[in-house]
């Protein structure tokens, strides 16, 4: 994809984004566009970020390390978000480089974390990732633990979480999934949801997205890793 097709890519996302929360009477300001750059080099990166995008996900902690301190040195305003598996033994340097974990999905993450949080002094925004499908393969934590986890992160671990996050089944309406996600965040007072990506963002704004992850819609397809 050249660098004209990502830009291009952005704007119609960006458009498809206040379309949607005008179809739905959501304010568009409330939608937030994380563009998922994993697996793309920084010189495919830097005509978005020219273009005016500061949001980024990324789904590995040496891949973003490798790529994003020399990008942030050139663009300012870069906010950069861990969306993906995340190992507890890469807490230190999840909390050095990203400035919002959507992906806290188990205690030995949770006490990691902590741990690097209060070492640092750096303040990530945390996301539960819940597996709103039970999918064995898949992180997160299935719904009938999602109280009791939030609960030992807030008590036990003392982590402030912004809200949820969830990948539906690939094989299953999202539309479900995404309502699920809904339920249990209200439940708990949680105003941040992270739901939806290139091929349903518009049904997860539907359904109250705060966070929608695009990226093939922007960067073109990408090898499977």
């Amino acid at each position: 994809m050249s660098e004209n097709d990502a830009v291009a890519g952005l704007r119609q996302v960006q458009e498809s984004i206040l379309r949607s929360a005008s179809d739905y009477d959501r304010d568009p300001a409330f939608v937030t566009l994380v563009a998922v750059s994993k697996t793309f080099p920084a010189d495919a990166i830097e005509p978005v970020l020219a273009a005016g995008q500061r949001i980024f996900g990324e789904n590995y902690v040496q891949e973003a390390k490798a790529k994003w301190p020399a990008l942030r040195e050139r663009y300012d305003g870069v906010e950069l978000h861990m969306i993906g598996p995340l190992q507890s033994n890469k807490a230190k340097e999840a909390v050095e480089l990203f400035d919002v974990i959507h992906t806290l999905d188990r205690p030995s993450l949770a006490e990691a974390l902590a741990k690097e949080i209060a070492k640092q002094g750096k303040t990530p925004r945390l996301l539960v990732q819940v597996n709103t499908g039970e999918e064995p393969q898949k992180g997160g934590v299935i719904p009938t633990e999602v109280d009791a986890f939030l609960e030992a992160c807030r008590a036990k671990y003392g982590l402030t979480i912004e809200g949820l996050m969830c990948i539906p089944p690939a094989e299953d309406p999202p539309s479900p999934h995404f309502a699920l996600l809904n339920t249990i965040a209200r439940r708990h007072g949680l105003t941040v949801l992270s739901m939806g990506m290139s091929a349903d963002f518009d049904a997860a704004i539907q359904l109250g997205a705060t966070h929608v992850r695009v990226g093939s819609a922007i960067f073109g397809s990408r090898t499977n890793r």
